[in-house]
Protein backbone atom coordinates (compact mmCIF):
# COMPACT_ATOMS: atom_id res chain seq x y z
CA UNK A 1 0.00 0.00 0.00
CA UNK A 2 1.24 3.48 -0.87
CA UNK A 3 -0.52 6.55 0.60
CA UNK A 4 -3.54 4.39 1.47
CA UNK A 5 -3.65 3.10 -2.11
CA UNK A 6 -3.70 -0.66 -2.61
CA UNK A 7 -2.23 -2.27 -5.70
CA UNK A 8 -3.93 -5.54 -6.62
CA UNK A 9 -1.88 -6.23 -9.76
CA UNK A 10 1.71 -5.83 -10.86
CA UNK A 11 0.79 -3.54 -13.70
CA UNK A 12 -0.95 -1.16 -11.26
CA UNK A 13 2.26 -1.00 -9.23
CA UNK A 14 4.21 -0.42 -12.46
CA UNK A 15 1.90 2.42 -13.44
CA UNK A 16 2.38 4.05 -10.05
CA UNK A 17 6.17 3.78 -10.35
CA UNK A 18 6.71 4.60 -14.04
CA UNK A 19 3.56 6.34 -15.21
CA UNK A 20 0.21 5.24 -16.62
CA UNK A 21 1.45 4.19 -20.08
CA UNK A 22 5.14 3.46 -19.52
CA UNK A 23 4.32 1.27 -16.52
CA UNK A 24 2.20 -0.99 -18.67
CA UNK A 25 4.87 -1.30 -21.36
CA UNK A 26 7.54 -2.15 -18.78
CA UNK A 27 5.61 -4.61 -16.58
CA UNK A 28 3.01 -6.37 -18.71
CA UNK A 29 5.29 -7.77 -21.48
CA UNK A 30 7.67 -9.28 -18.92
CA UNK A 31 4.85 -10.80 -16.89
CA UNK A 32 3.15 -12.07 -20.02
CA UNK A 33 6.35 -13.79 -21.21
CA UNK A 34 6.70 -15.51 -17.84
CA UNK A 35 3.04 -16.55 -17.76
CA UNK A 36 3.06 -17.98 -21.28
CA UNK A 37 6.39 -19.73 -20.82
CA UNK A 38 5.43 -21.36 -17.51
CA UNK A 39 2.02 -22.44 -18.82
CA UNK A 40 3.65 -24.08 -21.87
CA UNK A 41 5.99 -26.01 -19.55
CA UNK A 42 3.02 -27.15 -17.49
CA UNK A 43 1.15 -28.28 -20.59
CA UNK A 44 4.09 -30.36 -21.81
CA UNK A 45 4.80 -31.76 -18.35
CA UNK A 46 1.16 -32.74 -17.85
CA UNK A 47 1.06 -34.42 -21.25
CA UNK A 48 4.31 -36.31 -20.64
CA UNK A 49 3.09 -37.55 -17.26
CA UNK A 50 -0.19 -38.75 -18.76
CA UNK A 51 1.74 -40.53 -21.51
CA UNK A 52 4.06 -42.15 -18.97
CA UNK A 53 1.05 -43.29 -16.91
CA UNK A 54 -0.55 -44.82 -20.00
CA UNK A 55 2.66 -46.68 -20.91
CA UNK A 56 3.06 -48.07 -17.40
CA UNK A 57 -0.49 -49.32 -16.84
CA UNK A 58 -1.01 -50.57 -20.39
CA UNK A 59 2.22 -51.96 -21.80
CA UNK A 60 0.45 -53.80 -24.65
CA UNK A 61 -1.65 -50.83 -25.75
CA UNK A 62 -0.99 -49.01 -29.00
CA UNK A 63 1.36 -46.05 -28.46
CA UNK A 64 -0.33 -42.64 -28.48
CA UNK A 65 1.40 -39.46 -29.55
CA UNK A 66 2.39 -36.97 -26.88
CA UNK A 67 0.35 -34.32 -28.71
CA UNK A 68 -2.89 -36.12 -27.88
CA UNK A 69 -2.05 -36.35 -24.21
CA UNK A 70 -1.30 -32.63 -24.16
CA UNK A 71 -4.72 -32.02 -25.72
CA UNK A 72 -6.35 -34.19 -23.04
CA UNK A 73 -4.55 -32.18 -20.37
CA UNK A 74 -5.63 -28.93 -22.03
CA UNK A 75 -9.28 -30.00 -22.11
CA UNK A 76 -9.33 -30.03 -18.29
CA UNK A 77 -8.26 -26.40 -18.23
CA UNK A 78 -10.90 -25.46 -20.77
CA UNK A 79 -13.40 -26.23 -18.01
CA UNK A 80 -11.46 -24.92 -15.00
CA UNK A 81 -10.53 -21.64 -16.69
CA UNK A 82 -14.21 -20.66 -16.75
CA UNK A 83 -14.39 -20.54 -12.96
CA UNK A 84 -15.14 -16.98 -11.81
CA UNK A 85 -12.25 -16.22 -9.44
CA UNK A 86 -9.19 -17.49 -7.61
CA UNK A 87 -11.19 -18.63 -4.59
CA UNK A 88 -13.10 -21.00 -6.88
CA UNK A 89 -9.97 -23.05 -7.47
CA UNK A 90 -8.79 -23.11 -3.86
CA UNK A 91 -9.61 -26.81 -3.64
CA UNK A 92 -7.66 -27.53 -6.81
CA UNK A 93 -4.73 -25.51 -5.48
CA UNK A 94 -4.76 -27.43 -2.18
CA UNK A 95 -4.85 -30.75 -4.01
CA UNK A 96 -1.91 -29.61 -6.15
CA UNK A 97 0.14 -28.81 -3.05
CA UNK A 98 -0.59 -32.21 -1.50
CA UNK A 99 0.25 -33.98 -4.76
CA UNK A 100 3.55 -32.11 -5.01
CA UNK A 101 4.63 -33.38 -1.61
CA UNK A 102 3.37 -36.88 -2.47
CA UNK A 103 5.06 -37.43 -5.83
CA UNK A 104 8.34 -35.88 -4.71
CA UNK A 105 8.42 -38.22 -1.71
CA UNK A 106 7.75 -41.18 -4.00
CA UNK A 107 10.52 -40.00 -6.36
CA UNK A 108 13.31 -39.75 -3.80
CA UNK A 109 12.25 -42.81 -1.78
CA UNK A 110 11.99 -45.00 -4.91
CA UNK A 111 15.40 -43.71 -6.04
CA UNK A 112 16.94 -44.54 -2.68
CA UNK A 113 15.38 -48.01 -2.78
CA UNK A 114 16.83 -48.59 -6.25
CA UNK A 115 20.30 -47.82 -4.96
CA UNK A 116 23.40 -46.39 -6.58
CA UNK A 117 23.66 -47.58 -10.18
CA UNK A 118 26.65 -49.33 -11.70
CA UNK A 119 29.25 -47.15 -13.40
CA UNK A 120 27.53 -44.02 -12.13
CA UNK A 121 29.30 -40.77 -13.10
CA UNK A 122 29.07 -37.44 -11.31
CA UNK A 123 31.17 -35.33 -13.65
CA UNK A 124 30.04 -32.72 -16.14
CA UNK A 125 27.61 -34.16 -18.66
CA UNK A 126 28.67 -31.77 -21.42
CA UNK A 127 31.93 -32.44 -23.25
CA UNK A 128 32.68 -28.82 -24.17
CA UNK A 129 33.09 -25.61 -22.22
CA UNK A 130 30.14 -24.03 -24.04
CA UNK A 131 27.93 -26.99 -23.19
CA UNK A 132 28.97 -26.84 -19.54
CA UNK A 133 28.14 -23.14 -19.33
CA UNK A 134 24.79 -23.71 -21.02
CA UNK A 135 23.94 -26.53 -18.60
CA UNK A 136 24.93 -24.31 -15.68
CA UNK A 137 22.49 -21.59 -16.70
CA UNK A 138 19.88 -24.23 -17.49
CA UNK A 139 20.28 -25.52 -13.94
CA UNK A 140 19.76 -22.02 -12.55
CA UNK A 141 16.61 -21.80 -14.64
CA UNK A 142 15.37 -25.09 -13.19
CA UNK A 143 15.89 -23.75 -9.67
CA UNK A 144 14.04 -20.54 -10.51
CA UNK A 145 11.19 -22.55 -12.04
CA UNK A 146 10.98 -24.79 -8.95
CA UNK A 147 10.48 -21.66 -6.84
CA UNK A 148 7.99 -20.08 -9.22
CA UNK A 149 5.14 -18.03 -7.83
CA UNK A 150 6.78 -14.62 -7.58
CA UNK A 151 5.13 -13.65 -10.85
CA UNK A 152 1.65 -13.90 -9.30
CA UNK A 153 2.39 -13.19 -5.64
CA UNK A 154 0.88 -9.69 -5.74
CA UNK A 155 -2.33 -10.97 -7.31
CA UNK A 156 -2.58 -13.67 -4.62
CA UNK A 157 -1.95 -11.10 -1.88
CA UNK A 158 -4.80 -9.05 -3.33
CA UNK A 159 -7.23 -11.76 -2.18
CA UNK A 160 -6.21 -11.19 1.49
CA UNK A 161 -8.14 -8.53 3.47
CA UNK A 162 -5.95 -5.54 4.29
CA UNK A 163 -6.36 -2.52 6.58
CA UNK A 164 -3.89 0.13 7.79
CA UNK A 165 -3.79 -1.59 11.18
CA UNK A 166 -3.48 -5.11 9.78
CA UNK A 167 -1.91 -4.93 6.29
CA UNK A 168 -2.00 -8.01 4.10
CA UNK A 169 1.80 -8.14 3.87
CA UNK A 170 1.93 -9.75 7.35
CA UNK A 171 0.04 -12.99 6.63
CA UNK A 172 1.35 -12.97 3.05
CA UNK A 173 4.97 -12.99 4.24
CA UNK A 174 4.26 -15.90 6.60
CA UNK A 175 2.52 -17.78 3.79
CA UNK A 176 5.43 -17.26 1.38
CA UNK A 177 7.97 -18.46 3.96
CA UNK A 178 5.96 -21.60 4.69
CA UNK A 179 5.38 -22.23 0.97
CA UNK A 180 9.08 -21.97 0.11
CA UNK A 181 10.03 -24.24 3.01
CA UNK A 182 7.58 -26.84 1.71
CA UNK A 183 9.03 -26.48 -1.80
CA UNK A 184 12.53 -27.05 -0.41
CA UNK A 185 11.36 -30.15 1.48
CA UNK A 186 9.81 -31.46 -1.73
CA UNK A 187 12.54 -30.87 -4.27
CA UNK A 188 15.90 -30.84 -2.48
CA UNK A 189 15.70 -34.54 -1.47
CA UNK A 190 14.73 -35.42 -5.04
CA UNK A 191 17.68 -33.51 -6.48
CA UNK A 192 20.27 -34.77 -4.00
CA UNK A 193 19.20 -38.42 -3.78
CA UNK A 194 18.37 -38.65 -7.50
CA UNK A 195 21.81 -37.36 -8.46
CA UNK A 196 23.46 -39.63 -5.89
CA UNK A 197 21.74 -42.72 -7.29
CA UNK A 198 21.86 -42.00 -11.05
CA UNK A 199 24.57 -39.40 -11.49
CA UNK A 200 24.50 -37.32 -14.66
CA UNK A 201 22.40 -39.96 -16.46
CA UNK A 202 19.26 -38.97 -14.55
CA UNK A 203 16.41 -37.69 -16.73
CA UNK A 204 15.10 -34.14 -16.43
CA UNK A 205 12.03 -35.80 -14.88
CA UNK A 206 13.33 -38.43 -12.47
CA UNK A 207 10.06 -40.33 -12.72
CA UNK A 208 11.07 -41.06 -16.30
CA UNK A 209 14.19 -42.81 -15.01
CA UNK A 210 12.26 -44.94 -12.54
CA UNK A 211 10.32 -47.94 -13.83
CA UNK A 212 9.46 -50.10 -10.81
CA UNK A 213 7.35 -50.69 -8.83
CA UNK A 214 5.01 -49.98 -11.72
CA UNK A 215 1.94 -49.14 -9.66
CA UNK A 216 3.87 -46.67 -7.50
CA UNK A 217 5.54 -44.84 -10.39
CA UNK A 218 2.24 -44.74 -12.31
CA UNK A 219 0.56 -43.22 -9.24
CA UNK A 220 3.34 -40.66 -8.91
CA UNK A 221 2.85 -39.59 -12.53
CA UNK A 222 -0.84 -39.02 -11.91
CA UNK A 223 0.08 -36.96 -8.86
CA UNK A 224 2.24 -34.84 -11.16
CA UNK A 225 -0.73 -34.34 -13.48
CA UNK A 226 -2.94 -33.15 -10.61
CA UNK A 227 -0.16 -30.90 -9.35
CA UNK A 228 0.40 -29.14 -12.68
CA UNK A 229 -3.36 -28.76 -13.16
CA UNK A 230 -3.51 -26.67 -10.00
CA UNK A 231 -0.28 -24.84 -10.77
CA UNK A 232 -1.46 -23.99 -14.29
CA UNK A 233 -4.64 -22.44 -12.91
CA UNK A 234 -2.62 -20.39 -10.44
CA UNK A 235 -0.61 -18.96 -13.33
CA UNK A 236 -3.89 -17.65 -14.76
CA UNK A 237 -4.41 -15.45 -11.69
CA UNK A 238 -3.38 -12.18 -13.44
CA UNK A 239 -6.15 -12.58 -16.02
CA UNK A 240 -8.65 -13.61 -13.34
CA UNK A 241 -7.85 -10.85 -10.85
CA UNK A 242 -6.97 -8.17 -13.43
CA UNK A 243 -8.93 -8.30 -16.71
CA UNK A 244 -6.92 -5.28 -17.88
CA UNK A 245 -3.97 -7.66 -18.14
CA UNK A 246 -5.58 -9.28 -21.18
CA UNK A 247 -6.87 -6.03 -22.66
CA UNK A 248 -3.40 -4.44 -22.72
Amino acid sequence: MVEMQRFDCYHELGQHAFGEKLGLYIVVPQQLIVEVGVCIVYMVTGGKSLKKFHELVCEDCKPIKLTYFIMIFASVHFVLSHLPNFNSISGVSLAAAVMSLSYSTIAWSASAAKGVQENVEYGYKAKSAAGTVFNFFSGLGEVAFAYAGHNVVLEIQATIPSTPDKPSKGPMWKGVVVAYIVVALCYFPVALIGYWMFGNDVDDNILGTLKKPVWLIATANMFVVIHVIGSYQTELVPSIRCPQFLRW
